[in-house]
């Protein structure tokens, strides 16, 4: 994985944004059960923290190490980032741990020199459409019929940003 160590990214609030570990894994894999109609596994999870282009991040409630309260994740290549799932349990949504866990790729994005960052999203996903959104994300194009269990279109959104340069201030292990 690209991020190195375990300690905080980020902190705001009630959140703690670490690099993805072992230990949140069966927790993630939990949440992905219970988020996505085509969830990911504990060992495609695990897959990715040894893969070279991966960055995923957990949010940790404050106080409590060690526990998922959600995650983030995406693939870093040629200069542009591509996140793979962003989810929350619901007994932490709606008091930013998404927004920050989205800051934290975006700002590992910026400091690796990357000018945009994608995902898709579900058309008929709201609340996720309004973050996107209010964080900068802009509609680029759409996929039809993409996902299923409903089938429903993708909506393909971009966030565009200038790169950091050498110096920019951000503590990235990288």
């Amino acid at each position: 994985m690209l991020l190195k160590g375990t300690g905080p990214i980020l902190s705001s609030g009630p959140f703690h944004i670490v690099p993805m570990q072992a230990h949140h894994l069966d927790a993630l894999a939990q949440l992905e059960r219970c988020c996505f109609s085509t969830p990911w596994t504990r060992d495609g999870l695990a897959a990715e923290l040894t893969s070279e282009t991966a960055c995923f991040v957990a949010a940790e409630p404050a106080g409590q190490p060690g526990v998922a309260a959600g995650y983030a994740g995406m693939h870093y290549i040629a200069g542009e980032g591509y996140i793979d799932n962003v989810a929350v349990f619901p007994e932490y949504r709606r008091q930013g741990a998404a927004g920050l866990l989205l800051e934290a790729l975006f700002q590992f994005c910026r400091a690796a020199g990357g000018s945009l960052i994608t995902l898709e999203v579900r058309a008929g996903n709201r609340q996720a459409l309004s973050l996107y959104q209010r964080l900068g994300f802009i509609e680029v194009g759409r996929r039809r019929n993409f996902y299923s269990s409903p089938t429903e279109d993708a909506l393909i959104l971009t966030r565009y940003f200038t790169p950091a340069t050498n110096g920019c201030g951000l503590d990235f292990p990288l």
